[in-house]
C-alpha cells in the first residue's frame, strides 16, 4: 500500500505548561511506507499527564512492555546494537498514560548528520535560535524542515538565493524522519525509515551550504510587511523561550505538513488508546511500544505500515481493522501503474503481516473500546458502504493498546491567514490550490508537500525542490531556471505521485455513516468535554448547521487544540442536520500557535531583517499566552461565546463564482465538485491590530 507519513513541519499547537495540552509535533515531511508519525495537533486519543506509561526498551532481548507487564524475550527492536547500554527511563522518552490516556511520543533528538555551522544545538545545550541575527531580509523563508522544506531550501540556496529555514523541532526531518534519542543507543536509525539516503544527503548539503537554519522556532503567523513577508516565530521547546523572532523575506515557502484526523468512538479517551501516528512516533523516537497486544485500526495506508513496524518490534497485533476496502484502488488503474513502487511497498507490508500472522479485516471498524483504568478490549463491527455499523456483527478483541487513525489533514492555517485559496480534496479535507510550479493564489507564496494534499515523502521531496526552483525564477524575474530537464522531470514525477495520492484519498475517504457508532455520552471535544449528545442537541434543538455555530453553542473547538482534534467530528455531526448540505469552510487561525502576549505587544518595535523582539513590558505577565490558558485568563484566541478574539476574524469568503458569504462558508452549486475558497488577504496587519 502507499506510504502515508504526514509531512508535518512542526507548526501545531504547543503543550501547556503543565503538560495538559496537545504536544507540539516536530516539523517534517510526508508519507512513507512507515506511515505518518504524530502530526501537529494530532496527539491522538488518550492524553493526560501525571502518570507514567510504557518506558523505553530496556534491552535488545526484552520486549517493550506496558505498565505492570512482565518482560518477555523477543527479537531486538530495529536499530538497537547488541552491546548498547541499558537506557534508563527518563522524562519525555515515553508515553505517560493518565486519566485520559497517554501523550504522544516526544520530539526526536537524534542527530542524522554532523552539526554544521547552521545546525541545531545539541540536546541539553543552549536554547535554540540564531547566535547573530542578520541585519538584512532574506530572499526566501521556508517554514518546515521536513522532506518538502529541506528539498526547497537546498534547491533555492544552490541557485543563489539567501534562504532561512524555520522549524519547531531540534533537528530537521520532521515526522517522517524522526530520530531516536542518542542515549537509546540506536546504531541504525535508518532501519525504521525509507529514503534515508535522500534525507541524509540533503542534511549534508544543508549543513555545508549557506541556508540559515532556525530550529526550535515555532511560526505563529506570517503577514505582509510592505514589499516583504514578515514571519513571526517564538522559540523554545514549547514556544516559551525568551527570544521571539521575526524573519523578513521576499518570498515564502510553506512546507507545514499535516496532522492526523480523529473520528471518536465510545471509549476513545481510555489510557492505552493512541493515534496510529503516535504509536509510530513512539517507536521511531523512543524505541518503545504503547502496549504488548496492540490492535491497529482506522483507515488509510498508514495502518499497514504501523502494524508491520509494531509486529517487527515484538508487539502482538491481533488485528488490523481497515474501514475501507482496498478494492477501491482498482478504480484508478492508471494511477497505480504510474506509481509501481507504491505497489511494491504495499506488497512488502502485506508479506510482513503474513509473516507475523496478523489478520487484516476490511470494511470494519473499532466502534467501542472497553476498560476501566486502561483499554482492555475493543469491539470490532462490520460496516456498510457508508461506514454504518452492521447490527449484530460486533466482535470483542482483547488488547492492552489501540493505535487508531483515519488519515491526515493538511495544515494550512498560516497560508489561510495570507488569503491563499483552498480546494476540497477527495477525502473531504482542505488543501491549498497550487499551479504547476507550486505557487499559491498569492504571488510570492509557494507551498509543497502535504499542504497541497496528503501524498507522502517522495511527493514532498519532488514538490519541495520544484517550489525552490520556482521561487528562484520568481525572485530573479527569469524563466531560464524553469526551462531545464530537471524541472521537466520533477513535474512529471509530481504529477504521477499526485494522481496516486488522489486515488488513495478517494479509496479511504470516511463514509457519512460513521457518526452512527457515537452514543450521546461519547466525548467529541476532549478539551472542553463536549459530548456527541450536546452537539446533536445544538443541531436538532437550536438550529446549528455548521461547526462554527456548534462552537458558539457548546464550546466544542474552543479548547487548547482549537479544534484540530475535534473539528472533523463536529463538522460531520453538524452536517447531519436536515436541509441542503455545504462543505465546511477551512479553519482560519491567524494565531497558528499559542503566543505570549508580550510578543504581540512588542510587534511595533521590530526592525528590518531577522531579530529578537523586545521583551514584554513590565506591566504584562511574562507567562501570559495568546491562547486559552489553564486558568482561563484573558487570551488572544477564542475563549467564550461573547468574546471578540484574534482567532476567528469576521472575514468574507469568496466562492469560485465570486459571491461572498459573511460566515466564511462556500456555497457551490454542486457540493460534490471540489470547492475553491479564497479568504481576504487581511493578514497585512499584525493580529493585535485587528
Amino acid at each position: 500500500m502507499p506510504d502515508s507519513t504526514p509531512e508535518t513541519e512542526g507548526q501545531g499547537p504547543r503543550c501547556a505548561a503543565d503538560g495538559t495540552g496537545p504536544r507540539r509535533a516536530t516539523g517534517g515531511p510526508g508519507p512513507d511506507a512507515h506511515g505518518p508519525d504524530l502530526a501537529p495537533g494530532a496527539y491522538g486519543p488518550g492524553r493526560t499527564p501525571g502518570s507514567r506509561g510504557p518506558g523505553p526498551v530496556p534491552d535488545p532481548g526484552v520486549t517493550p512492555h506496558a505498565p505492570g507487564a512482565e518482560s518477555t524475550p523477543h527479537a531486538p527492536v530495529a536499530g538497537f546494537t547488541p552491546d548498547a547500554p541499558e537506557p534508563s527511563p527518563a522524562p519525555d522518552t515515553h508515553v505517560r498514560p493518565g486519566a485520559h490516556g497517554p501523550h504522544p511520543a516526544p520530539e526526536a533528538q537524534g542527530t542524522p548528520h554532523a552539526p554544521g555551522p547552521h545546525a541545531a544545538p545539541e540536546a541539553g545545550g543552549p536554547g535554540p535560535g540564531p547566535a547573530a541575527p542578520p541585519a538584512e531580509p532574506c530572499d526566501l523563508a521556508v517554514i518546515g524542515a521536513g522532506p518538502a522544506g529541506l528539498a526547497g531550501a537546498v534547491a533555492a540556496s544552490g541557485l543563489g538565493l539567501s534562504v532561512t529555514l524555520l522549524d519547531g523541532a531540534d533537528r530537521p526531518g520532521g515526522q517522517f524522519h524522526r530520530h531516536p534519542d542518542p542515549a537509546l543507543g540506536a546504531a541504525r536509525p535508518e532501519a525504521l525509515h525509507h529514503d534515508w539516503d535522500v534525507f541524509t544527503s540533503l542534511c549534508r548539503r544543508l549543513a555545508s551550504g549557506t541556508v540559515r537554519s532556525l530550529t526550535g522556532h515555532h511560526v505563529w503567523t506570517v503577514v505582509r510587511d510592505g514589499d516583504l513577508w514578515a514571519v513571526h516565530a517564538v522559540t523554545g521547546a514549547d514556544g516559551d523561550g525568551d527570544r521571539p523572532v521575526c524573519v523578513r523575506a521576499r518570498a515564502v515557502l510553506f512546507a507545514t505538513g499535516a496532522h492526523e484526523r480523529h473520528l471518536p468512538f465510545p471509549g476513545w479517551t481510555l489510557p492505552g488508546v493512541v493515534a496510529a501516528g503516535g504509536a509510530q512516533a513512539m517507536l521511531k523516537s523512543g524505541l518503545v511500544l504503547p502496549g504488548r497486544r496492540i490492535v491497529v485500526a482506522g483507515s488509510g495506508p498508514l495502518l499497514l505500515a504501523v502494524a508491520s513496524a509494531l509486529a517487527a518490534a515484538g508487539a502482538r497485533v491481533p488485528a488490523v481493522v481497515e474501514a475501507s476496502a482496498y478494492g477501491a484502488y482498482a478504480r484508478a488503474p492508471r494511477a497505480l501503474l504510474a506509481a509501481p513502487h507504491k505497489l511494491v511497498e504495499g506488497a512488502a507490508h502485506g508479506a510482513a503481516l503474513l509473516r507475523h500472522r496478523v489478520p487484516l479485516r476490511t470494511r470494519s471498524a473499532v466502534t467501542r473500546a472497553h476498560g476501566t483504568d486502561r483499554v482492555e478490549a475493543v469491539t470490532v463491527s462490520r460496516l456498510d458502504r457508508d461506514w454504518r455499523p452492521v447490527p449484530g456483527t460486533g466482535r470483542r478483541i482483547a488488547c492492552d493498546a489501540l493505535a487508531v487513525g483515519h488519515g491526515l489533514v493538511p495544515q494550512v492555517e498560516l497560508a489561510l491567514g495570507l488569503g491563499c485559496a483552498t480546494r476540497r480534496t477527495p477525502d473531504g479535507t482542505n488543501a491549498l490550490v497550487l499551479d504547476g510550479l507550486q505557487t499559491t493564489s498569492v504571488p510570492g507564496v509557494f507551498a509543497a508537500g502535504e499542504t497541497g494534499g496528503v501524498g507522502g515523502a517522495q511527493l514532498a521531496y519532488a514538490e519541495g525542490e520544484l517550489a525552490g526552483i520556482a521561487a528562484v525564477a520568481h525572485l530573479l524575474g527569469r524563466s531560464a531556471p524553469l526551462r531545464t530537464a530537471r524541472v521537466r522531470e520533477l513535474r512529471r514525477r509530481r504529477d504521477r505521485l499526485r494522481a496516486f495520492a488522489d486515488a488513495m484519498a478517494r479509496a479511504h475517504a470516511p463514509g457519512p455513516g460513521w457518526t452512527r457508532w457515537l452514543d450521546d455520552g461519547t466525548d467529541v471535544c476532549r478539551c472542553e468535554e463536549v459530548t456527541a449528545g450536546r452537539v446533536r442537541e445544538a443541531v436538532a434543538d437550536h438550529g446549528a448547521r455548521d461547526a462554527r455555530t456548534v462552537k458558539l453553542l457548546t464550546r466544542a473547538g474552543m479548547g487548547w487544540c482549537q479544534g484540530r482534534v475535534c473539528g472533523t467530528a463536529v463538522a460531520c455531526l453538524a452536517a447531519a442536520a436536515p436541509g441542503p448540505r455545504q462543505p465546511p469552510s477551512p479553519e482560519r487561525r491567524p494565531l497558528a500557535a499559542p503566543v505570549p502576549l508580550g510578543v504581540l505587544a512588542a510587534l511595533d518595535t521590530q526592525e528590518p531583517g531577522t531579530r529578537d523582539l523586545a521583551p514584554a513590558p513590565a506591566d504584562r505577565p511574562a507567562d501570559a499566552t495568546a491562547t486559552k490558558t489553564t486558568d482561563d485568563t484573558t487570551a488572544a484566541t477564542e475563549t467564550d461565546d461573547d468574546t471578540t478574539t484574534a482567532t476567528e476574524p469576521a472575514l468574507a469568503t469568496k466562492t469560485a463564482d465570486g459571491t461572498e458569504t459573511g460566515d466564511g462558508t462556500t456555497t457551490p452549486e454542486h457540493p460534490t465538485t471540489p470547492t475553491v475558497t479564497t479568504t481576504n488577504a487581511q493578514a497585512g496587519s499584525p493580529p493585535n491590530e485587528k
